[in-house]
């Protein structure tokens, strides 16, 4: 884009090497004096009433130091995904259950010297259950006479958005294709399980250290639940080891904290893997049903997406998940007439959370597919259809708003010539004519948002320091989600300002000592947390300007910063930042800290084109990728290195939500995975050898992004299973409505006969 020096330059993440030779301090890692272990009692029963709790022999018992339940909560009711104070959302839990609705809700809890005592606790702990009727599935919810899981409906709530007359438009569309789908819970799968420390002061002050992605929203939480000034909490997040969308919502914070007050001691609480699967959160299931209409020219005149969701035993985050799936069919095609609506359904399962793609993976796995039903109507190619209905860079959104710059076409065009689609499809194979191999090939676009622009208020509130020897200290809200968060917004300060990167020290994700932030999520980090830094970096390079200028005898427009050094335009004469500094402090008299808070200006979004070559085994059902290829259009990319691994993480993650990864219940409701292993993410070994990823940055890149940067984040996932489902449909001749698509459904599919 210029001549930056530090910005677009690849550079490792910024604690690689504390990471790599395990110096990195995580939550389990840590301790304070006189830290007690606590430890959950969860439920075994997928919904019931809690009728006693019997703690009288935990509560004598060695070691022992607090035993919590119901009883002992405040008579709270929260939403675990409640980002901000004023937010009106569904009121759902406690934290400790009155009446449990799904296997591994919290019924009790102990504080403990040790884990063993507090493990002997929980197992002398008697509980009595009157049990209710379950529904574990998005169908049984809905059933006529199904047991609601709260109030009289298990429908949370409706969301529709687009045309009303979609009927009449679909009617008179010369080719209507229609298909149902589905998608099944997922683990997040993070390294780290859920972990917590709390601790209460003698002056009543609550400090919770947690790894999650939402400090100040967990405030807010804390806060309702015990009746406290915001003042009187603290949240400090220190690393996290894998978020993924799993540690945006509030889990086991509060049970930390109600075992802290009442042992008067700091206690800290280390999930299980087997905990992590059945008391925090997991992906979304769901169904859906999509139609499409098209001419016999092969343009897209309309799309009706109608779309469960299981929000599991607690709304939390029903309608947010839910809102920005309703958004998706409205991102990609320049069909006129489009119409979504969604139902976040409550169920007896282990709730349904956020993770990364947020609601894009279930629905472009339905479109998508589609779309290649809908160009097979016609005897269309598929990347020839989707040339000709995808939107251009000048499009307007549904509301006639200009887009940006989308370059979702680039995108398609690049990942085509990587894949080397035309050749391939004529390409013959090994067992195309009928032996027990099949090869496939097939593409998929998808998008994602970049911030929460038109849904809450979306600020990044950055402040910068600089100290008296010329370095300088960034103060962000953000939390490093192992993206390189903080090293990015690291560098734009150092390109900026001119402090070298080395010398831009980051204070980050305290809420005690940095401004106000509305989360890590939305895969906002980009276009509105860089950007905001940016700005601030900006202010803080104005004020050196203005310091250095008498030094350097010039006006202060015409001074340059590079390198910890200030210098005249013509780099003669030049003094160092420390100089300046000093000269601020000894003659001016005064320090130099600016802040800025950055509001989103529009909403934006990132486009992706995927293709993959897949070999079916018609023996066996095995699916195996031969190659894949991903095209993203980033606006301009701050960091290579990052990117090309962010990237790389998506698609592992999109390949494990095609093909092998989910999380199902038994008729009793519990969780039948509950192990990484059983999880069925895919190793290193299931990786494609040959995997090519590029990047699309187009003329300027995205208008308002810094440098016309734009996320990644989340949109590497979302194209994943659509791609691989289409090039299995391909390779098999029948279409695929399910995931994941492991040997047995493919068996299954291929048992069908030919549908495609």
């Amino acid at each position: 884009m210029g001549e930056e020096r530090v910005i677009g330059q690849p550079r490792p993440i910024r604690d690689a090497a504390s990471k790599v030779t395990g110096r990195k301090a995580y939550v389990g890692d840590m301790s304070l004096p006189g830290m007690l272990v606590g430890k959950l009692l969860l439920s075994d029963r997928p919904h019931a009433r809690v009728l006693s709790v019997d703690t009288s022999e935990a509560r004598t018992m060695p070691g022992v130091h607090a035993v919590v339940t119901w009883e002992d909560c405040p008579d709270v009711r929260y939403n675990s995904a409640q980002r901000m104070i004023d937010a009106q959302v569904p009121l759902t839990e406690r934290v400790l259950a009155r009446e449990v609705r799904h296997v591994g809700d919290r019924v009790a809890a102990v504080a403990a010297e040790t884990e063993e005592q507090a493990m002997a606790a929980l197992r002398a702990i008697r509980v009595t259950y009157e049990d209710l009727p379950a529904v574990l599935s998005i169908d049984e919810a809905l059933a006529p006479g199904a047991e609601p899981v709260h109030g009289t409906s298990n429908v949370v709530g409706v969301l529709e958005k687009g045309d009303k007359d979609i009927e009449a438009h679909l009617a008179a569309c010369p080719h209507v294709v229609s298909g149902s789908f589905s998608t099944p819970p997922i683990h997040q799968g993070a390294i780290e399980t859920h972990c917590a420390m709390a601790n209460w002061s003698e002056e009543g002050k609550l400090t919770v250290i947690t790894p999650c992605q939402n400090s100040f929203a967990y405030r807010v939480i804390l806060a309702q639940i015990f009746g406290l000034p915001l003042n009187r909490v603290r949240v400090v997040v220190p690393a996290i080891g894998g978020g993924f969308g799993g540690k945006l919502e509030m889990t086991i914070e509060p049970v930390a904290a109600l075992l802290s007050r009442k042992a008067r001691r700091p206690v800290k609480m280390v999930l299980s893997r087997k905990e992590t699967i059945m008391a925090t959160r997991v992906r979304h299931g769901s169904q859906s049903r999509v139609r499409m209409g098209v001419d016999d020219q092969g343009k897209l005149l309309a799309i009706d997406v109608d779309c469960e969701t299981n929000t599991g035993a607690y709304a939390g985050s029903a309608f947010n998940v839910a809102g920005a799936l309703l958004e998706n069919p409205f991102q990609l095609y320049k069909a006129p007439y489009v119409h979504v609506r969604v139902r976040p359904v409550y169920t007896n399962t282990v709730p349904g959370g956020a993770m990364r793609g947020y609601g894009g993976p279930e629905v472009y796995f339905a479109t998508e597919c589609m779309v290649d039903r809908a160009a097979r109507a016609i005897g269309a190619d598929p990347v020839e259809f989707r040339r000709e209905n995808i939107i251009a860079p000048d499009s307007l959104n549904e509301e006639g708003v200009p887009r940006g710059n989308p370059r979702p076409a680039d995108c398609l065009e690049r990942a085509s010539e990587l894949i080397r689609y035309e050749e391939e499809r004529r390409a013959k194979k090994p067992g195309d004519d009928g032996g027990r191999f099949a090869w496939g090939i097939g593409v998929a676009v998808g998008s994602h948002g970049n911030n929460c622009h038109g849904v809450h208020r979306d600020v990044a509130s950055p402040m910068i320091k600089m100290n008296e020897d010329g370095s300088a200290v960034l103060y962000t809200g953000s939390h490093e989600m192992g993206n390189d968060t903080l090293g990015t917004q690291a560098a734009i300060v150092s390109e900026v300002t001119g402090v070298p990167l080395d010398q831009v020290g980051i204070v980050a994700s305290d809420t005690d000592t940095v401004l106000w932030h509305i989360g890590d999520y939305a895969s906002r980090g980009t276009f509105v947390i860089c950007a905001g830094v940016k700005r601030a970096a900006e202010l803080m390079a104005c004020e050196l300007r203005r310091e250095a200028a008498p030094l350097l005898g010039c006006d202060s427009s015409e001074v340059v910063l590079r390198d910890g050094r200030a210098m005249r335009g013509d780099g003669v004469p030049e003094v160092t930042l420390r100089e300046v500094m000093i000269h601020c402090q000894a003659v001016t008299g005064r320090e130099l800290c600016v802040h800025v808070t950055y509001e989103a200006p529009r909403g934006v979004c990132s486009y992706g084109a995927h293709a993959a070559l897949v070999r079916v085994d018609r023996q066996t059902g095995e699916v195996r990728v031969e190659r894949y290829v991903a095209v993203h259009d980033v606006g301009h990319v701050l960091n290579p290195l990052m990117l090309e691994g962010q990237l790389e993480g998506g698609i592992a993650m999109g390949l494990g939500y095609a093909l092998s990864e989910q999380v199902s219940f038994g008729p009793d409701g519990r969780p039948v995975q509950q192990t990484l292993g059983r999880c069925g993410m895919p190793r290193a070994t299931d990786m494609p050898l040959d995997l090519r990823t590029d990047f699309v940055c187009a003329d300027g890149g995205e208008p308002d992004g810094p440098w016309g940067a734009k996320a990644l984040g989340e949109s590497p996932v979302v194209p994943v299973a659509p791609c691989i489902a289409n090039a299995v449909s391909d390779a098999i001749g029948v279409d695929i409505h399910d995931l994941p698509m492991d040997p047995a459904r493919v068996l299954e599919a291929m048992g069908r006969g030919e549908e495609s």
